[in-house]
């Protein structure tokens, strides 16, 4: 099973940002005063979304179709760019139906680059009809990279390699590709990274004049273009590398995709900045020029040769952040106590690798993307947004995803109101930049957090002047998939290259901000509480909210809870909190009801002697299930273990552990592991409770977006608890971890191989669940597990290497 789909499907339950399908809320913005409002909310058709993963999508239309392949030879494919359809799942094995076998095609390329790890794949339709796919492979830790091309008649496949075409990172000796570039009389005898492209990422575009071109590369010595053949699909002879276009010095450049467009008569190169992953500050880019092999300039004028890190630097973001006109970045139109929906908000972390498509009957242009989410980890989905063109012939994107909106005429008092306002800025940051609130009002002057003046020119272009910058773009009705509503929204781009969006929210009243707070305030299940509260002082429209408690000394204004002594009751409080908006306020109260605490020692004892049970006698016994959690059906064996006997894991099976076994931030976990495979996001000790956002795991080999090594992994706030370490199959290893609120740290065979801070609070209530072997989503584990300990209070790092002494 591949993991990125199963992430998807992980996600799914949970759908915080975009649900699947929704209802349409009808919006009345106001009658206008010199304007007719020809729009009827209730005829508005309600957008429906069904999603996908694809790292890196490249987009290509063939039919009716739209195809994006990307990296580890994910594909899709759509008919409205809403509703996607999964191809072919992440993963470049012999199960990948894009290409009979791609191990066994492929293996010059995997073994030139010393992966089995395929990047980002383009796909282009040549003269005679068929489908040549453009794949490259890379070590990643370095550009020893090869670049090919596979051609099919259909454009699923199955691809026939025709060979590779570039080679980066050669070494002393190493022989190039014919009519490669590395040439030992013109460059060094070793391969120059921060000059010499690593020859990845490529994307393949005819010119308007029907001139074929490749351009390529990423970290390392930058851009390069080349001209291709549009007959063999292959680089014209003699061009060296091609012609340089930017980058170098290892700058955090990659992925460009070029689009002609007719109405400016300019070609685009979007690109993105920064890292990929959730903490790498992946933004969206774009320059421009009249020639498709460039120079290409950004709105300032800066010719983007010039974007580069200084020599001896690595990952110099502050040298190359002036340059490129800056679409989108991270950002969260955040969802506050009151405003509709559910969920924190619509928004995006590192959207990034691009592609572009321009639709020559309708005019219609697309940026086809890749993004994780804001509290959600490595998941990422395709995100397709509309681009429009402003007054000075620079994209601008819409603020949401494209559910079929047209760009059409606007009216005043549509405009005028209260925005939820992002500004992405041009840094190159794993900065959330959230949503603040400001007015278009009626005399045409901006007001809130900025100052300023806005104005509507033609039928829809929005002109806004805000602290002394002017900003160009458009007006848009668009779908909020928080609100679930149609929305007035404003997209646009200064001189500068920075883009800002603007979502109308409805105009209220302080009664009515104060009303929608008190009906939205929620501290949860409050019934079995063992850890400190999140107590929010802050709703819509900044309003206040603030707390008073009936027992400070058990639930304190600010959350913090202190628990009865083990062996006493219960204890209940009351928790009021005051909401205030102007001179309107309000009060809503809760009943807190606190746990006293655990004796600290030993909670469970699972020896797998033939059976399932608790020898402590605290907990009923385990039972079996199939591949998930939920599922029925597996069946779950004994063999020669560490310890007597070992239960034994299949790969299709797991064991149910009773609700509750950890209760509160303090506790450890000791356990044998003897796996036969290992595979990433594979569980063995699982825990969390009935919402995808709040687990553990404890995986034998980690996520595939860090070093694969053993770990403990965390849902809630994604934390990261790597141990440098791997564990061997067909071995017996001993894992352990301990949690002393927020304190972690996790130990291979007794020794301590990692310790941080600020781990999650997951387990706060009796209903948590516990599981070996399965989780909700991921692959079974397969293999042997001995002796797992459960105890409430934090081990020593003395107990714990007396356990896997043992």
């Amino acid at each position: 099973m591949k993991h990125m789909q199963k992430i998807f499907v992980l996600f799914l339950v949970v759908l915080l940002f975009v649900p699947a399908s929704t209802m349409a809320t009808p919006v009345n913005y106001g009658a206008a005063n010199n304007e007719k409002n020809p729009h009827n909310e209730s005829e508005e058709v309600t957008p429906v979304f069904e999603d996908a993963s694809v790292h890196d999508p490249s987009v290509i239309k063939a039919g009716d179709y739209y195809y994006v392949f990307g990296s580890h030879l994910a594909a899709a494919k759509t008919k409205d760019l809403m509703k996607w359809e999964v191809i072919e799942e992440d993963g470049a094995d012999s199960d990948n139906r894009l290409f009979e076998d791609v191990t066994e095609e492929l293996k010059e390329t995997f073994e030139w680059a010393e992966t089995d790890t395929l990047w980002a794949a383009d796909v282009t339709q040549l003269e005679d009809g068929r489908y040549y796919m453009y794949y490259n492979a890379c070590r990643g830790d370095s550009p020893r990279s090869a670049m090919g091309v596979a051609v099919a008649d259909n454009i699923e496949g199955p691809y026939e390699d025709l060979g590779i075409i570039l080679k980066s990172g050669m070494r002393d000796g190493e022989e190039d590709v014919d009519g490669t570039p590395y040439d030992h009389e013109h460059f060094p005898e070793n391969y120059d990274a921060t000059v010499h492209p690593n020859v990845v990422d490529p994307h393949t575009f005819f010119d308007k004049d029907g001139k074929l071109w490749m351009m390529y590369g990423s970290y390392s010595g930058g851009f390069f273009i080349l001209e291709m053949d549009p007959e063999t699909g292959m680089p014209i002879p003699g061009q060296g590398y091609g012609k340089k276009l930017l980058g170098g010095n290892h700058s955090r450049i990659e992925a460009p995709y070029v689009v002609y467009n007719p109405e400016t008569d300019y070609y685009y190169m979007y690109l993105s900045y920064g890292g990929l992953t959730a903490d790498g500050g992946y933004n969206i880019r774009v320059a421009r020029s009249k020639n498709p092999d460039g120079p290409y300039y950004d709105s300032e004028g800066n010719n983007m040769i010039d974007a580069k890190g200084e020599e001896g630097t690595f990952f110099d973001d502050r040298s190359i952040e002036p340059y490129g006109v800056k679409l989108m970045g991270n950002y969260l139109f955040e969802r506050k106590i009151g405003d509709p929906g559910t969920g924190i908000g619509t928004g995006y972390v590192s959207p990034g690798h691009n592609s572009a498509y321009y639709d020559e009957e309708t005019g219609k242009q697309y940026l086809i993307f890749h993004s994780r989410f804001p509290q959600t980890g490595e998941m990422h989905q395709i995100r397709v947004h509309q681009l429009f063109m402003n007054e000075d012939g620079w994209p601008v994107a819409a603020p949401y995803r494209y559910a079929d909106e047209t760009l059409e005429k606007v009216y005043r008092d549509d405009i005028i109101g209260t925005y939820k306002f992002i500004n992405h800025g041009k840094d190159i940051s794993a900065e959330l930049k959230k949503s603040e609130y400001i007015t278009l009002e009626k005399n045409n002057k901006v007001t809130g957090v900025v100052d300023g003046k806005w104005k509507k020119t033609a039928h829809n272009k929005a002109e806004l002047t805000i602290d002394g910058e002017t900003y160009k773009g458009v007006f848009l009705r668009q779908w909020d998939t928080t609100s679930e509503s149609y929305r007035m929204t404003f997209t646009a781009l200064s001189e500068k290259g920075v883009a800002v969006w603007g979502s109308r929210i409805l105009d209220w009243t302080d009664e009515e901000v104060v009303e929608a707070v008190k009906s939205d305030l929620s501290l949860g299940d409050t019934s079995a509480v063992v850890s400190d509260l999140t107590l929010p002082t802050e709703g819509t429209r900044e309003s206040e909210i603030s707390w008073s408690s009936s027992d400070s000394d058990i639930v304190s204004e600010e959350g913090v809870v202190t628990r009865p002594e083990a062996g006493s009751g219960e204890a209940t409080v009351e928790l009021t909190a005051t909401i205030s908006k102007g001179d309107v306020f309000d009060t809503k109260t809760f009943e807190i009801t606190v746990l006293p605490e655990r004796e600290k020692g030993l909670l469970a004892h699972y020896e797998f002697e033939g059976n399932l049970v608790d020898t402590s006698g605290n907990f009923a016994a385990g039972n079996v299930t199939g591949d998930r959690i939920y599922n029925s059906g597996g069946t779950i064996s004994y063999a020669d273990g560490k310890v007597g006997e070992a239960s034994y894991f299949d790969g299709t099976s797991g064991v149910k552990l009773p609700n509750g076994l950890i209760l509160g931030n303090e506790y450890s976990v000791s356990l044998w592991l003897n796996p036969e495979t290992v595979q990433p996001f594979t569980t063995t000790f699982f825990g969390g409770y009935n919402d995808p956002q709040s687990w553990i795991s404890l995986l034998p080999r980690g996520h595939d977006f860090v070093n694969n090594d053993t770990m403990l992994w965390s849902g809630n706030a994604w934390y990261d608890a790597g141990t440098d370490t791997k564990i061997n199959t067909n071995e017996w290893s001993h894992l352990a971890f301990t949690v002393d609120h927020g304190e972690i740290k996790v130990y291979v065979n007794g020794e301590e191989k990692f310790s941080g801070t600020n781990f999650p609070d997951v387990f706060k209530t009796p209903e948590s669940q516990f599981s070996l072997g399965v989780n909700w989503w991921d692959t079974p584990y397969h293999g042997l597990m001995d002796e797992l300990q459960i105890y409430h209070g934090k081990l020593t790092a003395e107990e714990v290497a007396e356990l896997a002494n043992h």
